[in-house]
């Protein structure tokens, strides 16, 4: 483990050689996450059924741009142009409005902290924290992603994600199900996490909350969502500006899951509160 710590850091200094110290670039990333739908037994309309989990795959297919230099990054969702003649006008299915909207993601390598501006049932919030550090493991594998040679790493990442089936099921659903296991709000599970990175881009930066590897992250992958990079500027010619975001209601992590468990959980009674008069279909 520590030869291949020490070979990644040799390969990061001589490539930083070549680089001055006001090194910056832009790196685009396609993200893609899986979708399952429960219906919960529900009958739905296949031709509806088919229409939801289309507009579910459209509204977790994303484009992000990472402004990077040594020390920052800033990650942000590229705006969607409206869709001519589509029934929400461009605009994200109801089931993502319902959730919480993940704004610009601002990494400070140097402090170790990042900021997300998030914006929570129409509340903006700014959590402030400390960087996740993964204990990541280098492997010999490599493979070429666009122009650069980039190298395996990876690492195991506790995941918690909010539960769509604890929010959408039926109070019935949940009275058979209590004897098995509570459906919670929130899905917590360790995942691994595969990662590849390039020496050839000297910063220890990555897409979303990634970083720590010694070259950028071009391709990054959990148990249901992909990120991989499709076009990189080095040095552009107009000097790149990162601004960390500053609005919001400022909270830690920790208060910020506490906050959107709450809010779950109302949504779930809100959920089954018109399903009690027979207007609970999702939208």
């Amino acid at each position: 483990m520590k030869d291949k710590w020490s070979i990644g850091l040799i390969l990061v200094l001589l490539c930083a050689s070549s680089y001055a110290q006001d090194f910056q670039g832009k790196a685009t990333y396609q993200s893609k996450t899986q979708v399952n739908m429960d219906f919960g037994g529900r009958k739905i309309p296949e031709d509806r059924k088919k229409e939801i989990m289309e507009r579910m795959k459209k509204a977790n297919e994303k484009t992000f741009e990472l402004t990077f230099n040594q020390t920052e990054s800033i990650y942000e969702e590229e705006e969607q142009l409206e869709q001519p003649g589509g029934r929400e006008g461009g605009r994200r299915p109801r089931f993502g409005a319902m959730m919480a909207s993940g704004g610009d993601l601002y990494k400070d390598i140097k402090s170790q902290r990042y900021l997300i501006k998030n914006e929570l049932l129409g509340k903006i919030f700014l959590v402030d924290d400390e960087l996740e550090k993964l204990d990541w493991k280098l492997e010999s594998d490599t493979k070429q992603i666009g122009n650069y040679t980039a190298f395996k790493a990876t690492a195991v990442k506790t995941i918690k994600r909010p539960n769509m089936r604890a929010v959408f099921r039926r109070p019935n659903d949940l009275e058979k199900k209590e004897g098995e296991k509570k459906d919670e709000e929130f899905i917590i599970k360790e995942v691994e996490i595969i990662a590849w990175y390039t020496p050839e881009i000297p910063i220890n930066q990555g897409p979303a909350s990634y970083w720590g590897l010694p070259g950028l992250i071009l391709a990054v992958s959990d148990d249901i969502t992909t990120i991989v990079c499709s076009e990189i500027t080095l040095n552009p010619s107009e000097k790149i500006e990162i601004k960390a975001p500053s609005k919001g209601k400022k909270v830690t992590q920790t208060e910020y899951d506490e906050i959107s468990q709450e809010k779950m959980k109302e949504m779930r009674e809100n959920f089954r509160n018109r399903r009690g008069r027979g207007d609970g279909r999702p939208q």
